[in-house]
């Protein structure tokens, strides 16, 4: 099982509006432009609410819940950016570590994501922003069955935003949402 399906795993859908601009700040929302400073709204440290379905794709209805704390580092100029989350939960304790690249020539992010409990990435969901909604694809295995996953960022504000991700068995035509986050700006 890769990463992303074991973790059911990185913060992770509805829209936000869109900001009329783009700045430097690292408070920024995202907006048409320069897709290469796309997630500077999300630069910093964050209070991390979130909840994981326990056995995706298997009708289970059981999640728990996890509080933490995730941080953003802008790397190579907002080209990258390394993000951290450590979370306690019922059900133990994450560390996830995600590292986001920008491809110019694209104009798309890909975001690889690793576990402290494994030494694999696992392999690059690849997407953009559009009207103030990120959402990013991969084609993964989960058990023996390939997968699409779905991770979706939503209802972006200067002080939180929302993080999806969800899994289809079926090539698309149906998601299990899997992964909850909602992160809250510390001061």
């Amino acid at each position: 099982m890769r990463l992303v399906a074991a973790i059911a795993t990185l913060c992770t859908a509805c829209h936000a509006p869109a900001a009329p601009s783009r700045s430097s700040s690292p408070h920024s929302l995202p907006a048409s432009g320069d897709p290469q400073h796309d997630f500077d709204f999300e630069l910093g440290t964050w209070h991390t609410q979130l909840r994981r379905l326990v056995h995706p794709l298997s009708s289970s209805t059981e999640w728990v819940d996890y509080t933490g704390t995730t941080t953003v580092r802008k790397v190579w100029d907002g080209k990258a950016n390394l993000v951290e989350l450590v979370a306690d939960g019922s059900a133990g304790h994450i560390e996830v570590l995600s590292l986001r690249l920008y491809d110019p020539a694209s104009h798309q992010w890909t975001l690889n994501v690793a576990s402290a409990r494994s030494a694999e990435m696992s392999p690059p969901s690849t997407g953009s922003f559009a009207n103030g909604r990120g959402e990013f694809l991969s084609h993964e295995t989960f058990g023996d069955k390939p997968i699409l996953v779905r991770f979706v960022i939503s209802d972006i504000t200067a002080t939180s935003c929302h993080f999806e991700q969800a899994f289809s068995a079926d090539n698309g035509a149906t998601w299990e949402v899997n992964w909850i986050a909602t992160d809250t700006r510390t001061q």
